[in-house]
């Protein structure tokens, strides 16, 4: 069954570029780790809540955009052994450092309940 690995974070707005960099060079591995698709969203029209919303969430400051991001993947078994593989491979460290604070970045893994595709 089709899994996703969803993140949230804030990045700064000055590093849109650099972020854009850092997920292009970052797609090849997923893809050659069996990811199926990766989607990076820039945030365009995330309004501030009263009670909760995406910059609370992320801790998001003035100078900071809100990201919602993807990847797809065949299955659950296909991401986590990609990710267990990531966890010591050389080749992750060529990434350089994140453009973004990772302290404030949240993940977690989704099955689909709907797909109106």
């Amino acid at each position: 069954m089709t899994y996703y690995s969803g993140f949230l974070l804030a990045v700064p707005t000055a590093n849109k570029q650099k972020y854009v960099d850092h997920a292009a060079m970052a797609w090849p591995y997923f893809k050659k780790a069996g990811a199926v698709r990766m989607v990076e969203n820039w945030g365009v029209d995330v309004p501030h809540g009263k009670v909760t919303d995406f910059h609370m969430a992320t801790k998001a400051k003035e100078d900071e955009t809100v990201l919602f991001s993807w990847i797809e993947w065949p299955d659950k078994a296909t991401a986590d052994t990609a990710y267990e593989k990531m966890m010591s491979d050389p080749e992750m460290e060529k990434m350089g450092e994140m453009p973004f604070d990772g302290m404030r970045m949240m993940w977690g893994g989704f099955e689909p309940v709907f797909d109106g595709n």
